[in-house]
């Protein structure tokens, strides 16, 4: 164990230490929360400590790995009132399905509504230098696809997919709509295809109906020399109309979780101005760039959007917790 591994667990057990020992929790809100809120600086390992840190905040229910003792864990939730999602990583084609199957188990013994799976661990325009790279990589994930979607169909658990900056918006409509299962849908991401070039409105609306948990958040946008530049926002300090949003999924799908996702990081830069960006995307043209540029130029922050890298540790968590806790009060005020 390394000093900053002690570091991060002391400061990540104070805490939850702090959280547990409030008087009451905050009130209950309609959204629920993902690990990835977190996963900056606090990078929750424990569920049910994340379970208990998520209820002290007034969260509706978790998305998060699965771990610990999970008739321990299924059992607080029940007692809390609150749903657990879980978060898994897919088979590699080819590869073993042991440990998704384990994913799946585990799931279930915990009793998870649903699962939540990325394809791409990175960002498609930064990873892949070639259209040939992207192609291969393509063949390989849809092949871990095929083998998961078996294994969904026999523990009966339904996956979201998470449109993860590695697909357009029609390209994963279109793998969804090549398999007949009941349990492969999306995780539609609010924000994370205006990196591609998607118009939000478009994705939310094309997802919507596919949308088997979600990521809600919202963005800000600012224009960079090599594209422009994107973050997530506390809610309500970005520019989605989040009301509009919500209304769009659960006119659709009513049972589907909003499921709070506020990264806290320095703006990512999408360099949509590059070479190197266009080598995946035959398919696109300068309409698309066009109006993404047009949509940053409009929707511009009016200040500089946040960044955290140059703060020291402790204060970075406490600016983590605190724009989690800032999105919590826009729910319970915006999204009854």
């Amino acid at each position: 164990m390394t000093r900053r591994d002690l570091l991060h667990g002391g400061a990540a057990a104070l805490l939850y230490s702090s959280r547990a020992q409030a008087a009451e929790s905050a009130p209950r809100c309609k959204l629920g929360i993902a690990t990835t809120s977190y996963m900056t600086v606090l990078r929750p390992r424990s569920t049910y400590e994340f379970l208990e840190h998520c209820h002290q905040l007034g969260a509706a229910g978790i998305q998060s790995q699965i771990n610990g003792d999970l008739p321990k864990l299924r059992a607080r939730a029940a007692e809390l009132g609150m749903f657990i999602e879980g978060m898994v990583s897919l088979p590699k084609g080819g590869g073993s399905t042991e440990a998704f199957e384990k994913s799946l188990q585990d799931a279930k013994a915990a009793g998870a509504t649903c699962i939540r799976a990325g394809s791409l661990s990175g960002r498609r325009y930064e990873i892949f230098a070639t259209l040939a790279e992207y192609k291969d990589w393509v063949k390989q994930s849809d092949a871990g696809l095929d083998a998961a979607v078996r294994l969904l169909d026999k523990y009966k658990i339904p996956l979201g997919l998470e449109n993860h900056k590695d697909r357009t918006v029609d390209q994963l409509v279109a793998l969804l709509k090549r398999y007949s299962s009941e349990h492969l849908g999306a995780c539609l991401d609010c924000g994370n295809n205006i990196s591609m070039l998607d118009d939000p409105m478009d994705v939310i609306e094309k997802l919507a109906p596919h949308a088997v948990t979600t990521h809600f958040k919202d963005m800000g946008v600012a224009p960079d020399k090599s594209g422009f530049l994107l973050s997530e926002m506390p809610l309500g300090q970005g520019f989605f109309d989040l009301p509009h949003i919500a209304s769009i999924i659960q006119a659709v799908k009513p049972k589907t979780h909003l499921m709070l996702e506020m990264i806290t990081r320095d703006p990512l830069v999408v360099t949509c101005l590059t070479d190197k960006y266009w080598a995946t995307f035959p398919d696109r043209n300068g309409l698309y760039l066009a109006k993404t540029l047009m949509l940053v130029q409009q929707k511009a922050s009016p200040k500089p959007l946040p960044r955290i890298r140059q703060l020291p540790h402790e204060e970075q968590l406490h600016v983590e917790e605190d724009n989690v806790k800032a999105c919590m009060a826009y729910a319970r005020k915006n999204l009854a």
